[in-house]
């Protein structure tokens, strides 16, 4: 039976995903790495974690968190990363510009990319180190 909670994709297959494919992947995995880090941390009480929630998972903040995250990326991930940035999107939500959605897609690619290879220790510290400064929710 197949586990999906640990996949183990080969990167040929995941290659062969689209970039906005793994951005779809990618958006639910960081969404849930904020959901588990604002419950764990205490940082919100229940009326608040959705508002919070959405504070840490819309466009703009992914780019910021995007820009912190690129230094630390290898050269294989940065290429992941800039097929998610260079996806062709059909439509931009209000709340961004098209270079922070293009950095937030990248993001989500990324994320997406290393959740289907089963690099799940990547994916977190590559996580934790981007949410360093959030103390002050």
């Amino acid at each position: 039976m197949q586990n999906y909670f640990h996949l183990t994709m080969d990167p040929r297959e995941i290659g062969q995903i689209s970039a906005l494919g793994l951005a779809h992947c990618g958006d639910a995995v960081f969404e849930l790495l904020v959901r588990s880090w604002l419950c764990s941390t205490g940082k919100a009480t229940t009326r608040d974690l959705h508002r919070l929630t959405v504070q840490y998972v819309n466009a703009p903040a992914q780019a910021a968190r995007a820009q912190r995250m690129l230094p630390l990326l290898t050269e294989h991930e940065l290429a992941v990363y800039r097929r998610g940035r260079n996806a062709h999107v059909h439509a931009i939500p209000k709340n961004a510009t098209h270079e922070q959605y293009s950095r937030a897609t990248g993001l989500e690619c990324l994320f997406g990319a290393l959740y289907l290879a089963g690099e799940l220790a990547r994916i977190n510290e590559l996580f934790v180190l981007t949410m360093e400064d959030s103390d002050a929710v």
